[in-house]
């Protein structure tokens, strides 16, 4: 295995600027008349010297260790690279950074989604097929655009790396069938960066075998969405050679993606998605309903839309065990995401932390998306970095051992609701503490009342009906002051001071189902302003549960109609601040018009508020509050 190459430093200019070698150890000093080629740093970033117009571009085909199509050959993926000019000269050798991807080209614009229009839940045991499979769908998948060719080489070519852009196993270029996610995607992307450390075989568009020689073999990763999920899983493997990963908006478990506490949820805007639609749209049509078909078909019946439990499938696809990580973490998310949602990045930040992996955080206000090259934040010391700068100065802290003092920086960067940025130390805020607020009620289907106490003795039990298949989240949302008898609403009184909450809500509900066996669940969190206000309550996170799977996500058991169960679940995580005089919500209802499944109306609910209650990660605590 090649070792990294010494940086040696060749001389220090009056600017604070660093000529940096990349000459082996073993290597002599470069003469007077033909001085070693290098990267140049300035103020703890590398700077663009070099000629993008003279870049080396070339294209790669990595053999694998797979056979996803089954035709008896080894699987082998595609790769383009652009590098530095420099890297032909003998002893420049240059790290890389990595951004693989399932959507490079040839996908499947319109891929036929199943309907979510059922007349009963499907874990009711009693299914119409019919009415299941008769409505087809077709959709059009918008595909995240940041890190397209043209960007990443456009910035990092001339600061002295290479970029490498890769097509997934069984998607354009490449060979093989989409996996969704699962080992054999991770080996089809690790099996780069074993070419780029010597450990594979590549070839060129002739067959004829191509060796990195002008790697060092350090490796970053990055990428939005899917392009951002592959780092996440190829960081589990402990491979040799990735030093750090920036994982922006990415997935860590795919259940959670497509699954939520036993219901099958779809990501926002792509109602009906799963792992079979998307290895479809990944695969191209053409691909997918001719030698991929098996494969897909495997793909459907695994994932089971039918009872949504997390079984061997999803497990297979599950990244959120970082005993092996060895690269640096960068996490990257938007917290109103509600494709890949916040528990994504939550519940790998947790891991990597368990794990002390060293990681750094950057949260923004923005959706499913980087919160934009030009968003910057001013540290402690005054210094101010765009987020662009910080990912350079991460990149080079990793893969060119510029000691520009990144890591000696507050871990979290985040976006507060007035747009502007801040850090922290770490995320959650270490002085976030569960405060349980008692839901109480008067009336059975009238606004009920959140509290830090006991729930007023007159507390009654209250019912509703599910009619969201009609109804929308923002008309069951709407005016709290009312009764309606489609969902039950609970707030607290006016805040005397900001509250802020970092963490994961968690809902707890003693509830039964009256007259049917199965039931969608859903929790939003709401901002409903100042008492008296006419403006749009301000959905603040939202949960979703399946009654069947109050044990475990992986085990369904039955409903007794009309028996009261005690069910909790987590909210998408959040850091929301509440500004003083607003009151805090909590509104449970059944389907969710814009995620879950949806049944024909007509399940009645009913809740015990006396037995429930929401617990709020509130930085501060119940002090906070002031009620």
């Amino acid at each position: 295995m090649r070792r990294t190459p010494h940086l040696a430093l060749l001389g220090v200019g009056v600017t604070g600027a660093l000529l940096i070698s990349a000459a082996p150890v073993s290597a002599q000093p470069p003469s007077t008349t033909s001085p070693a080629p290098g990267i140049v740093v300035s103020d703890g970033m590398t700077q663009p010297v070099f000629s993008l117009a003279d870049a080396i571009e070339e294209r790669v085909y990595v053999e694998t260790p797979l056979d996803t199509d089954h035709d008896g050959r080894p699987d082998r993926v595609a790769i383009d690279i652009s590098r530095p000019r420099e890297t032909a000269t003998d002893g420049f050798k240059v790290p890389v950074i990595f951004e693989h991807s399932p959507y490079r080209k040839g996908t499947w614009g319109s891929v036929p989604y199943p309907s979510v229009l059922v007349d009963e839940l499907p874990q009711s045991q009693v299914t119409h097929p019919s009415d299941r499979r008769s409505a087809e769908v077709t959709v059009q998948r918008a595909v995240a655009k940041a890190n397209l060719p043209g960007q990443l080489d456009d910035y990092y070519v001339p600061r002295g790396y290479a970029v490498v852009l890769g097509q997934s196993v069984g998607t354009g270029d490449s060979d093989g069938c989409p996996t969704s996610g699962d080992q054999a995607e991770t080996l089809g992307t690790k099996a780069v960066i074993d070419w780029l450390n010597g450990r594979a075989k590549g070839y060129d568009e002739n067959g004829a075998p191509v060796s990195a020689d002008w790697s060092t073999g350090a490796v970053g990763m990055t990428g939005v969405s899917y392009n951002g999920t592959l780092p996440n899983q190829v960081a589990t493997t402990g491979v040799s050679g990735l030093k750090t990963i920036v994982p922006v908006a990415a997935i860590s478990s795919w259940y959670d993606y497509y699954r939520a506490n036993g219901l099958v949820v779809a990501p926002g805007g792509y109602q009906g998605e799963d792992a079979d639609i998307l290895a479809q749209y990944t695969a191209g049509r053409a691909r997918a309903e001719g030698q991929c078909a098996d494969e897909i078909a495997e793909l459907t019946t695994g994932q089971d839309r039918v009872t949504g439990d997390y079984t061997r499938f999803w497990q297979d696809r599950d990244y959120l065990d970082a005993r092996k990580v060895k690269a640096s973490v960068f996490v990257v998310h938007g917290l109103n995401d509600w494709n890949v949602r916040t528990e994504q990045f939550a519940g790998w930040w947790d891991e990597l932390t368990r794990r002390d992996v060293p990681r750094k955080i950057w949260l923004h206000q923005g959706g499913h998306s980087g919160p934009g090259n030009t968003a910057a934040v001013t540290l402690p010391d005054g210094r101010t970095w765009t987020y662009k700068q910080t990912e350079n100065r991460w990149f080079d802290y990793w893969l060119w051992n510029v000691r520009n003092g990144i890591m000696d920086e507050p871990t979290a960067v985040l976006q507060r609701e007035d747009r502007g940025y801040t850090t922290y130390r770490n995320w959650p805020d270490p002085a976030s503490r569960t405060v349980p607020l008692a839901l109480g009620a008067t009336d059975a289907a009238g606004p009920g009342t959140l509290g830090t106490g006991r729930p007023p003795k007159a507390t009654v039990e209250q019912s509703f009906v599910d009619e969201g298949r009609t109804l929308s989240p923002n008309t069951l949302v709407a005016a709290p002051d009312e009764a309606n008898p489609h969902r039950l609403v609970y707030r607290s009184p006016e805040l005397a001071r900001e509250v802020r909450v970092s963490g994961r809500p968690e809902m707890r509900l003693r509830m039964a189902i009256d007259n049917r066996s199965a039931a969608n669940l859903t929790a939003y969190l709401v901002d409903y302003g100042p008492v008296g206000s006419t403006g749009t309550p301000t959905v603040v996170t939202r949960g979703w549960m399946d009654p069947q799977n109050r044990v475990s996500a992986a085990r369904t058991q039955p409903l007794k109609q009309g028996k009261l169960h005690d069910l909790r679940w987590t909210l998408q995580p959040k850091d929301y601040v509440f500004p003083a005089g607003h009151r805090i919500g909590v509104v449970v209802f059944a389907t969710d018009q814009a995620h879950t499944l949806l049944p024909l109306g007509g399940t009645e609910l009913r809740v015990a508020p006396k037995h429930s209650e929401l617990r709020l990660p509130v930085v501060g605590g119940r002090s906070v509050l002031g009620f």
